[in-house]
């Protein structure tokens, strides 16, 4: 089956497009116009084992967060569309990842039922140019534009940089078990309901 998905969006704040291949090898082709958030979301390629590649434009002369929180919404949605019906996939992911001083955890339903349980304080309000409350904005705009339950906790760690690409280290390794064929529920769906 082909998880791939391409998602465009344009508003008076953003122009993004994105490509999505859930079964890829972590390639990643990312530019936002922050060097940051760049780098982050090529770690969630490349630990997710997802071929990535975004093109946004932004209004960054106003600050980073609609371009921030845009790309997560199309990311979620090309979550979404690459998903399909949801047939045969674990569904449930966890990650527990250390980065030097930090640990971060990641735990993910593709349930349907949005929701961000963030719990990640960090140090200071900066990382380079980049203002840390908008790694929250990221997670919730990717968390409910994919439909998933999503919980990322910071267990230790006070180095900035550590803390927010661990949280994303653990994101993707979380969503790479989710979005796993599951060779024993076949073609099944995985919920007594039937849908997700």
């Amino acid at each position: 089956m082909d998880r791939t998905a391409t998602v465009n969006r344009t508003t008076s704040e953003t122009d993004i497009s994105l490509t999505l291949n859930l079964d890829g090898t972590g390639v990643a082709d990312i530019a936002t116009g922050i060097g940051f958030l760049d780098h982050m979301l090529t770690s969630l390629a490349r630990h997710g084992l997802f071929d990535l590649t975004i093109r946004a434009r932004g209004d960054l002369h106003i600050d980073f967060h609609h371009t921030t929180e845009d790309v997560g919404i199309v990311l979620g949605a090309a979550f979404v569309q690459a998903l399909g019906d949801k047939r045969g996939i674990r569904r449930f992911g966890h990650a527990l990842i250390p980065m030097d001083e930090t640990l971060a955890e990641a735990a993910v339903d593709i349930s349907g039922r949005p929701f961000l349980a963030w719990n990640v304080d960090f140090e200071r309000p900066k990382i380079g140019e980049m203002d840390t409350e908008l790694f929250e904005e990221f997670f919730r705009a990717l968390a409910f534009n994919a439909l998933i339950t999503l919980h990322v906790t910071r267990r230790a760690g006070r180095n900035a940089h550590h803390v927010a690409e661990a949280a994303f280290k653990a994101t993707a390794r979380a969503l790479r078990m989710a979005v796993e064929p599951d060779p024993r529920i076949g073609n099944a769906i995985p919920s007594t309901k039937g849908a997700l």
